[in-house]
C-alpha cells in the first residue's frame, strides 16, 4: 500500500468514516470474451497476479479500518470479481442487478442471494428488490450524500433510474456517458465525500457536463491520462481515496484538497476494464 500524505497545511481537514464493503476474490478471473473496449481475449491474463493485487486491495481497506465481507466466486463467471456491479445498497435496502450482456447475467442472482442471506445476517441488509430494468449496480449508480448520480448510455437503462428513485426515495440525477471506454459511471466519476466528486468531463454528454458543473462547482477534474488508467475508478471514505497508483496527477489534486490518496496496483484487472471501485460494493446502512 502506497500512502501519499497531504503536503499542504492549508488544505481542508477531511474526516474518514468507517465503511462496510463487499468483495469477490478473482479465483475465476479471465478475459474470455469482449464486452468493453478494454477486453482482448488474445491478451494473456495472469490470474495469480490478479489474486495478489486484489488481496492487497482488500488488506488496504482493512488497514484503513473498514469492514470487508466476501462473496464466494462462482465458476464460469470471470467478471464476478467486479462486485460493484452486483447491486445498490442504500439505507440497509438493496436493489438487485440485471446485466446487459448474457455473459454476466448469472451474476445478478448470485449477488442477490448473498444480499438476501449473508447480507441480511452480517451486514444488516433488510430487503432486496429484484430489478425490472437493466441496471449494473454501483457501476452506474453513485451515492453522493442524499443524492444518487445515475449513468446511462452503454449499460444501465435510463428507466432503471426511476426504479432507484421509487425504491429508495432519493433524488436521482441522470448522466449520459458518450465514450465507450468509460462504459460505466464509475469509470468516469468518483465520489469523494457527501458533497463532492471527481470526474472526467469528456466522458459525458454536453448537457450532463453542465449538470455536473452546476451540482459540483468545486469538483476535481481528471486529465485524460489519469482517466485512461481508470484513476477515477476509486473508493473514498471521506479522507482516504484508494485509486490506481498510475493516476499521479489526480493523486496530486486530491492531496492539494486535503484528501489522502492511497495508490494500489490492479493492472491485471484493468485488462477487463476494472479497477478499485469495480471490485467494491458499499453496503450502506
Amino acid at each position: 500500500m502506497t500512502v501519499l500524505l497531504p503536503a499542504q497545511r492549508s488544505a481542508p481537514e477531511r474526516t474518514a468514516r468507517p465503511r462496510r464493503y463487499l468483495m469477490c476474490p478473482p479465483e475465476h478471473f479471465a478475459v474470455s470474451y469482449a464486452i468493453n473496449p478494454w477486453m482482448d481475449p488474445a491478451r494473456p491474463v495472469d490470474r495469480g497476479l490478479a489474486l495478489r493485487q486484489w488481496e492487497q486491495l482488500r488488506r488496504t481497506y482493512t488497514e484503513l479500518g473498514h469492514e470487508v465481507h466476501l462473496i464466494a466466486p462462482e465458476p464460469g463467471l470471470p467478471d464476478m470479481v467486479f462486485a460493484a456491479n452486483g447491486g445498490l445498497v442504500v439505507g440497509g435496502h438493496a436493489l438487485g442487478a440485471r446485466f446487459r450482456f448474457p455473459q454476466r447475467a448469472a451474476e445478478g442472482p448470485a449477488y442477490r442471494e448473498w444480499l438476501e442471506t449473508e447480507g441480511a445476517a452480517a451486514a444488516g441488509v433488510a430487503s432486496v428488490a429484484p430489478a425490472t430494468r437493466v441496471n449494473e449496480g454501483e457501476g452506474d449508480f453513485a451515492v453522493v450524500g442524499d443524492l444518487v448520480l445515475a449513468g446511462t448510455g452503454f449499460r444501465t437503462d435510463a428507466g432503471a433510474h426511476l426504479e432507484v428513485q421509487e425504491l429508495f426515495g432519493v433524488p436521482v440525477v441522470t448522466l449520459v456517458l458518450v465514450d465507450p471506454s468509460y462504459y460505466h459511471l464509475d469509470t468516469a466519476l468518483a465520489v469523494l465525500d457527501d458533497a463532492n466528486v471527481a470526474y472526467y468531463p469528456e466522458a459525458f454528454s454536453p448537457g450532463s457536463r453542465r449538470v455536473l458543473e452546476r451540482l459540483f462547482p468545486d469538483a476535481v477534474l481528471a486529465s485524460g491520462q489519469d482517466a485512461a488508467v481508470l484513476g477515477l475508478n476509486a473508493v473514498s471514505d471521506g479522507r482516504h481515496v484508494v485509486l490506481s497508483d498510475c493516476a499521479t496527477d489526480l493523486a496530486g489534486q486530491l492531496r492539494a484538497r486535503g484528501y489522502v490518496p492511497v495508490g494500489v496496483d490492479l493492472s491485471e484487472l484493468l485488462k477487463a476494464g476494472g479497477g478499485v471501485k469495480c471490485c467494491t460494493m458499499e453496503l450502506r446502512d
